[in-house]
């Protein structure tokens, strides 16, 4: 795999560290090093603490050691993508790599601190502007191109929240959407009131500002957090394991993951695009459309080396999940064509 990469030009890879257990305490650290372009693994780095003088600098070790194994097998870099680790943005620094942040990890940090906002009296009005901003920011970095051109798309929010379209930077002159006439008036903010002074505070940020710059234009680290959801079949953060005993449940997750990244989208009977709504936790009610992929394989199947005695013919058998219902929504419900149809005509896809 490392030497398919050494042929290719302005490889762009997503790094990110999973702990063996919660809190900052952890043992051991797992840093996963991603082809981004073909979402597969291509290298783990198994610290121990111990190693390191303790958990908080096992990242940068992990990191370090994997950028150490692509430059000795003459992969050429164009970017990594990863978190705001402030020893990983000083390392790549000076090992003159080009950084960009992965885009979710900063709303999340806005949207809590926004949240926390909403809630102190007089600041209610804000909430009507949270989904707004939160996709703004994934547009924002999507649609530019420079560190100038985010920075000027970021803050132009502050104007439009105001019912003005007209910026003073000349990276982002004026908004890009057609003018319109809002039905709800009340939902514009005025700049000498309190919840704008809290916006402002949030959103022009110098920090806030200067990780806008550096958001990935490419892909983002979604698919390396999905890997470490399968290390948790593997491996379970509940369970303790030796060293080598957890490094081999990492490569055992690792050619699970990479031999099922690719699976397509399943079809039904006559042919059309299955999809599924989920309800995350983390949305908080709101539900997200997801394509239903095929069904996974189990080629590397090593029961067939280490024990004769198991029967090896048929994959395991999932523990099925019991169903949930949904969230009671204060909004009408829509039919899962209905939502699957407007997911679709949004990333112009046909069913």
């Amino acid at each position: 795999m490392l030497e398919q990469l050494s042929r290719r030009e302005n490889v762009i890879v997503g790094g990110d560290m999973r702990a063996d257990s919660p809190g900052h305490s952890a043992k051991y650290g797992s840093y996963t090093m991603m082809d981004l372009a073909t979402n597969t693994v291509v290298d783990l780095q198994l610290v121990q603490s111990n190693e390191v003088g303790g958990s908080y600098h096992m990242e940068k070790e992990g990191l370090k050691r994997s950028l150490d194994l692509l430059d000795a097998r003459g992969v050429r870099l164009e970017c990594i993508i990863t978190d705001r680790h402030p020893q990983i943005q000083k390392y790549l620094r000076d090992r003159n790599v080009t950084q960009f942040y992965d885009v979710w990890h900063i709303e999340k940090g806005i949207s809590k601190k926004l949240d926390k906002i909403c809630q102190i009296k007089g600041c209610e009005k804000l909430r009507k502007w949270l989904r707004s901003i939160k996709n703004h920011i994934y547009w924002t970095a999507a649609s530019s191109t420079t560190g100038p051109e985010r920075v000027a798309k970021w803050t132009s929010i502050l104007n439009h929240v105001q019912d003005k379209h007209v910026h003073e930077d000349p990276n982002f002159p004026a908004c890009l959407h057609p003018q319109r006439i809002s039905r709800d008036k009340n939902k514009w903010l005025s700049a000498a009131t309190m919840p704008f002074y809290k916006l402002e505070k949030v959103l022009a940020n110098k920090r806030i500002l200067k990780d806008v710059a550096k958001l990935s234009p490419h892909h983002q680290t979604s698919t390396v957090e999905a890997f470490h959801s399968v290390i948790l079949r593997f491996a379970p953060k509940n369970v303790v394991f030796p060293f080598l005993g957890m490094l081999c449940r990492l490569y055992l997750a690792a050619l699970h993951y990479n031999e099922n990244a690719g699976r397509p989208q399943a079809t039904s009977a006559t042919g059309k695009p299955i999809y599924k709504l989920a309800f995350p936790k983390a949305k908080k009610g709101e539900y997200r459309v997801r394509e239903v992929k095929t069904q996974q394989t189990f080629s590397m199947n090593l029961q067939h080396h280490t024990g004769r005695n198991h029967n090896t013919d048929s994959p395991p058998e999932e523990t099925p999940t019991p169903a949930h219902k949904a969230p009671i929504s204060q909004k009408a419900a829509l039919s899962n064509r209905d939502i699957i149809m407007k997911h679709c005509f949004r990333n112009c896809t046909t069913i």
